[in-house]
């Protein structure tokens, strides 16, 4: 019943580096898979402000209802089992606080089609519906690799297609045009 202290502490640290001028929100990127994409959907969306470009990867984002689709994964708690853990669960459940009028970062959804572990639902589901809300200010893009599963299998050169593309997503939004 913790979990958003971990959300607390990323936030806590992000604001760190712009208060010391290491950054400023316009040159912040936000990035981390699975546990860490949660990580990143819960952040993003208590905290549309916080970064400029936003990339969960493989992460789960529908906390209400992740121990049905991911029946294997159970560490969460179960929306089902009572009132104050449909409560929690909802309280950081990246896909029910997302809000209308609000500008979420730029953000590049990774996913693999294979995904035993966090099934591309999850990821199809926060994009749709960020999108659906989102102004044209901001993209949001999904990127899903096909013939892959949680990311930690691809072939090399999949991987530098995969970087290339995030990279290529953070530098265009921050407004980056060279890397002299």
């Amino acid at each position: 019943m913790e979990k958003q202290n971990s959300f607390d502490d990323f936030i806590e640290a992000a604001n760190y580096l712009t208060e010391k001028k290491y950054t400023s929100s316009d040159y912040l990127a936000i990035k981390g898979g699975s546990n860490g994409g949660l990580l990143i959907g819960a952040v993003m969306t208590q905290r549309p402000d916080l970064a400029k470009v936003a990339l969960p990867s493989v992460g789960l984002f529908d906390m209400l209802r992740y121990h049905k689709i991911n029946y294997k994964r159970q560490e969460y708690g179960n929306a089902e089992e009572s009132r104050k853990m449909f409560k929690f669960l909802k309280s950081y459940s990246p896909i029910h606080n997302i809000k209308d009028n609000v500008t979420y970062p730029a953000t590049l959804i990774v996913t693999g089609d294979h995904d035993d572990r966090v099934p591309p639902v999850h990821s199809y589901k926060f994009a749709a519906t960020l999108q659906g809300i989102q102004n044209k200010a901001s993209p949001i893009l999904l990127r899903t690799e096909k013939n892959s599963g949680h990311g930690y299998e691809l072939l090399l050169f999949k991987v530098i297609e995969k970087y290339a593309d995030v990279f290529s997503f953070t530098l265009y939004q921050m407004g980056i045009e060279s890397l002299e």
